[in-house]
């Protein structure tokens, strides 16, 4: 009996030599010499004690014996092939990467990640985060971005939209709720510098004539505009939903009902031509989770 390793070698030369009817052939394709693609069929020949190609001076054909064999032994090499094949995927280590405004994925992203591992053990994360819109880029995989216009649908997933409520702490909001719209004459407003009219757009939408805000202060991030509203600073326009768990662990409380429906939406972008299959996991992760 053949060594296991050199009958599955003489098994897949058989095979191919068995599609080319031609051992010069199946030698390039193996990148092997016509002489060893001959000598390992003739050893797999003595080993089953059949004869598998009747040799003819430029070519070759399948015995009827061959021809039984090959249809037999082709499924089993096919079968052997993709387990081989899937079994080195689930041990090899993928690297995907991502793009977020840092406030998406404080906020959203990072938390979601817990049971990551579990469930995509061979999948490295590599996540970049960036401050303002004007920083996004397009240097990973994907990226999450927050846009006031429709991005190229054949690249993009529409995730979900933003509106803004004016919002301060509880101290703040006790002083305040009875005050209706005097109180934003009375503290400072806060606001992304990003959005530098959205104050005096809230106001226009609420139907407040001639707004003059005591004071408005603007920031560059969205999570510092949270913790300046959180640490009692003032009112912000604070995004929702992506900052729910603000108000739901009662740091922030809406101060007025009425919110500023805006343009602005998060979208997933796709930056490759050709998606691997590990990128398209995530895509598909992002999309269960934060497709509102």
């Amino acid at each position: 009996m053949l060594p296991l390793h050199t009958s599955l070698r003489g098994l897949r030369c058989f095979c191919v030599a068995a599609e080319c009817l031609s051992f010069k052939e199946t030698a390039q394709k193996l990148f092997l010499t016509p002489s060893a693609v001959s000598h390992q069929i003739k050893q797999l020949e003595e080993n089953l004690q059949q004869q598998l190609f009747i040799r003819q001076t430029r070519s070759i054909t399948l015995t009827e014996t061959g021809m039984r064999f090959y249809q037999q032994i082709t499924p089993l090499m096919l079968q052997l092939t993709e387990t081989v094949n899937n079994f080195n995927n689930a041990h090899t280590m993928h690297e995907v990467s991502i793009s977020m405004p840092e406030f998406f994925a404080s906020e959203l992203f990072v938390p979601q990640l817990v049971g990551w591992s579990n469930e995509y053990p061979n999948i490295n994360l590599k996540l970049e985060t960036v401050k303002t819109r004007a920083k996004q880029t397009a240097n990973t995989d994907l990226s999450i971005v927050l846009s006031g216009s429709r991005q190229d649908p054949d690249k993009s997933y529409d995730l979900f939209p933003l509106n803004y409520v004016p919002a301060c702490n509880p101290a703040l909001f006790n002083r305040l709720e009875h005050k209706g719209f005097s109180a934003l004459l009375e503290v400072p407003l806060i606001m992304h510098q990003a959005r530098p009219y959205a104050w005096h757009q809230w106001a226009e939408s609420v139907g407040l004539d001639h707004f003059k805000p005591k004071q408005i202060i603007q920031l560059d991030s969205m999570f510092s505009v949270a913790r300046a509203a959180e640490q009692g600073l003032g009112i912000a326009l604070i995004p929702l939903p992506i900052s729910k768990s603000w108000f739901e662990n009662n740091q922030l409380i809406s101060l007025f009902e009425q919110s500023l429906t805006s343009h602005d939406r998060y979208y997933l972008i796709n930056h490759n031509n050709v998606t691997k299959p590990e990128v398209q996991l995530l895509i598909d992760w992002v999309i269960a989770r934060f497709h509102f």
